[in-house]
């Protein structure tokens, strides 16, 4: 997967399409991410015992990765990602767009 968790996206589909947000978790074998305050999800639930309350939690749902992007850190730019491998045999990602690593 091109993008870890920490990096910080931008979502390009859905119902918060242009915002920003870190991601928190990946899910590989879905292909899903989660994103800090973004795509949030209402569950409410019930009394545990007398005299309490119920409550509306709200929490990120998982979001297909599809629909994000990765925000390069040198241009602010939501960009594609590259492989480049280094002459120790490591492989490290760059930004497309400025050739920055990331």
């Amino acid at each position: 997967m091109k993008i870890k968790k920490g990096d910080n996206v931008k979502i390009i589909a859905g119902k918060d399409l242009e915002k920003t947000g870190k991601v928190l978790r990946v899910l590989p074998k879905e292909g899903k991410v989660i994103i800090e305050g973004l795509n949030l999800r209402v569950k409410h639930v019930r009394p545990r015992r007398e005299r309490e309350k119920g409550q509306r939690i709200s929490f990120p749902a998982p979001m297909d990765i599809s629909n994000v992007m990765l925000v390069c850190n040198k241009c602010n730019k939501a960009t594609r990602v590259g492989y480049k491998t280094l002459e120790n045999k490591k492989k490290i990602r760059i930004c497309k767009k400025c050739g920055e690593m990331t």
